[in-house]
């Protein structure tokens, strides 16, 4: 585990600070107590989120304990998986405490790859076109209303990019994904694979004009130490704390502490 220093809840600093009082506009807690509180009690409802980070940053660990949380509080939860097969992903979600098999029994957490359903829908080809990108849109809004998903999770955009080869394409498609899981009060955590030079959030540079919010994880060189940080670089309808956190992670699940300035800073 990394070294970092005691992790605790964290209360929101600056513009979040006053938001105690903004109670309108209905919000989507993401059960990580000390990101809640820097977002004044969480994403948005209805908000497509880019979780961005390099190899190692806490990406999938993050959203997964973001869709558990949901589970147990009621709301079915969905991760498509692009990349890695779900069966692998649960067993390196099991080593942590809060995560309970029954809530994939009882269906209130369900697991999806993406590349069988692809392939049943006909994708056998390298670059996909615009038809089946509107198919894949429409079998993912179908996916969402048959389950009554209230959280989705897509890992990773990146990874899906790939095969969508221009990026008018790869916005319209994030577009679209965006206003139909919106439509279904659905919040969404969308998966971006960054290298780990500062001042990137996707690869294509495409995906964070698209979405309502990114979360930025990188790992980050103190002292001898490599530490994880997040970073909310933007969140629409909410005032938010725009510092940097030590991530850590832990068995009861992920916890954040102010990141203390002084010392050499390396990005990695």
């Amino acid at each position: 585990m990394d070294s970092a220093p005691p992790a605790a809840p964290v209360p929101p600093e600056g513009p979040a600070a006053a938001a105690s009082s903004a109670t309108a506009l209905a919000r989507c807690a993401t059960g990580i107590e000390a990101l809640d509180a820097i977002l004044a009690g969480g994403i948005p409802r209805g908000n497509m989120v880019l979780v961005a980070g390099s190899v190692g940053t806490g990406k999938t660990t993050l959203t997964l304990e973001f869709l558990i949380r949901g589970a147990e509080r009621g709301e079915r939860s969905l991760f498509l998986s692009v990349t890695e097969a779900t069966s692998k992903l649960i067993q390196n979600v099991a080593s942590f405490e809060f995560f309970r098999t029954s809530l994939l029994d009882d269906g209130a957490l369900v697991m999806v790859d993406l590349p069988p359903i692809m392939a049943k829908l006909g994708f056998d080809r390298d670059e996909l076109s615009h038809e089946d990108l509107d198919l894949l849109i429409r079998t993912i809004r179908d996916l969402v209303q048959s389950l009554g998903a209230r959280r989705l999770v897509l890992d990773s955009i990146t990874s899906l990019g790939y095969r969508i080869p221009r990026d008018e394409q790869l916005r319209d498609f994030l577009l679209r994904l965006g206003e139909i899981l919106a439509e279904a009060d659905c919040t969404s955590l969308v998966v971006s694979e960054i290298s780990p030079e500062p001042g990137r959030y996707s690869a294509r540079g495409v995906e964070e004009a698209i979405v309502d919010g990114i979360v930025l994880l990188r790992n980050t060189r103190r002292l001898g130490d490599i530490l994880r940080v997040l970073q909310v670089v933007k969140m629409r309808g909410t005032p938010h704390s725009r510092a940097l956190y030590v991530l850590e992670l832990t068995p009861i699940g992920i916890l954040l502490a102010p990141h203390l300035k002084g010392g050499r800073r390396v990005e990695e």
